[in-house]
């Protein structure tokens, strides 16, 4: 009989220190998120707004996220670990040679996913840096031409309500504050538009101005998936409900998960 009780209590100990041991050994993430960006110049504080957003829905949805401030790690092995990358208002210069065919490797791989934010297009010659040709080409052809320094306010429009990256968005919603970049040409003949901007609705009112004026594409011509979104100056888009709920789409678009 004191065996038979020996026996189960040892059995419930090491229940017990075993579930206590699961229980506290952490959950491997679902998925890896890598974020490029930029810590100084006026898009800080973007950065500072997008960090804590992108940690709370990582933690409430089960991913983890690595951050790297310039393309230094970044090569083929690197860019491997991730199955989003994220370049969050980080421009397309001042990259290395390495980095740089890694990552059109990486697009070309259908491995992982790309969201590209805002300064992501600022595509030309900077800083004494030539203009990254692929990556233009890879954004529908276009090059920077403009922006409107002093903001407008502006309305954009859902062209493609089907798609993932736009369920649970309005068809219209109103970005309060934006630069609005203008481009040569328009991307739209050459990558999938999913919004454009109605240049008629800024308020104050521009010459800045290119007509027709999308703002969110992908370009199917890749094997991974891809998106860019042009709005991502302004931290106070995190209050945005509409721009939220677009950035937590793409993050799950991208990564495959819808």
């Amino acid at each position: 009989m004191r065996k038979s009780i020996f026996i189960v209590s040892f059995l419930l100990v090491c229940f017990f220190f075993h579930g206590n041991c699961m229980a506290q050994k952490p959950k491997k993430g679902k998925f890896k998120v890598l974020v490029l960006y930029e810590n100084g110049g006026h898009h800080l504080e973007f950065t500072k707004a997008a960090k804590p957003w992108l940690n709370k829905l990582a933690l409430d949805n089960n991913f983890t996220i690595d951050y790297i401030e310039n393309t230094k790690k970044i090569n083929e092995t690197f860019l491997k670990q991730y199955k989003v990358f994220l370049q969050l208002d980080y421009p397309p210069y001042t990259w290395s040679e390495e980095s740089m065919k890694a990552f059109e490797n990486y697009m070309k791989s259908g491995k992982g996913g790309w969201i590209g934010l805002h300064h992501a297009t600022l595509l030309g010659e900077f800083d004494n840096y030539p203009i990254w040709q692929w990556f233009s080409d890879f954004m529908g052809g276009i090059r920077f031409e403009n922006y409107i320094p002093d903001f407008a306010s502006g309305k954009v429009k859902i062209e493609d309500t089907s798609h993932p990256l736009t369920k649970g968005v309005p068809t219209e919603f109103l970005v309060e504050k934006e630069e609005w970049y203008t481009y040569n040409k328009s991307p739209r003949q050459n990558v999938h538009v999913l919004a454009a901007v109605d240049e008629s609705t800024y308020v104050p009112d521009s010459k800045i101005k290119m007509g027709d004026h999308p703002v969110i594409w992908t370009n199917p011509q890749f094997a991974s998936r891809n998106v860019y979104i042009f709005m991502g100056h302004s931290p106070d888009l995190f209050q945005n409900e509409a721009y939220a709920t677009l950035l937590k789409n793409a993050i799950f678009w991208t990564s495959g998960k819808k």
